[in-house]
């Protein structure tokens, strides 16, 4: 028999992700919506949402952190496949399919990073240019690694409302910009610098309640 402590602990986690699940819906579509709007799209009370978050900027870094570690997942897997594009490939695929830049980059600048956050960042760095480093000699000589995070944020900037045709649309889209890293040919310079990819988490924006 399921005791009464567990049986709310699995609604309190239910509840939890029915809460980012509509956060991430809220925020997607307005990064300024208030957190109220979140207890509204996910049928929950204002009070169930407090209890598991302080505030909105709690909400929004718990979000990116989800996705960065998804993103960390994501490079992990990739890194076991001995081919060298074929795991930098499926890095990029696996990004793309969970849909973690559409989210890091709206909500960038909505919050302050943790050090466990900028840990994991720091992690995820460092898989991405592995990654990358062991493709390059596919590449377009003048590829960097900033690249692939433009590249990511390009496909990530694909959206319809149908979810299932997004993903179709960011398959193809993607498919088109692999084929182009690593076709012959110049890439027109200077490439993108750290500072041009970071800018947007310099200063947090205010918070609106």
């Amino acid at each position: 028999m399921t005791s009464p402590k567990a049986g709310r602990a699995r609604q309190a986690e239910r509840n939890n992700v029915t809460i980012l699940a509509a956060a991430r819906e809220v925020f997607l579509a307005d990064q300024r919506a208030p957190i109220s709007a979140v207890a509204e799209r996910a049928g929950v009370g204002i009070s169930a949402l407090y209890r598991r978050y302080a505030g909105k900027e709690d909400l929004l870094r718990t979000l990116c952190h989800d996705g960065l570690r998804i993103f960390i997942g994501e490079a992990e897997e990739a890194a076991a496949d001995p081919d060298d594009w074929a795991a930098f490939e499926r890095f990029m695929q696996g990004v793309v399919e969970a849909d973690v830049h559409s989210l890091t980059v709206h909500l960038a600048g909505t919050f302050t990073p943790t050090e466990e956050m900028r840990a994991d960042a720091a992690r995820a760095n460092e898989l991405a240019i592995a990654l990358f480093e062991r493709a390059h000699p596919q590449m377009r000589a003048e590829a960097v690694p900033a690249d692939v995070t433009m590249l990511l944020e390009m496909c990530a900037a694909v959206r319809i409302p149908d979810q299932a045709r997004t993903a179709q649309l960011r398959r193809r889209y993607l498919a088109v910009l692999l084929d182009g890293l690593r076709a012959g040919g110049a890439l027109p310079e200077p490439a993108p610098t750290i500072a041009e990819i970071n800018w947007r988490w310099s200063t947090p924006k205010p918070e609106t309640e």
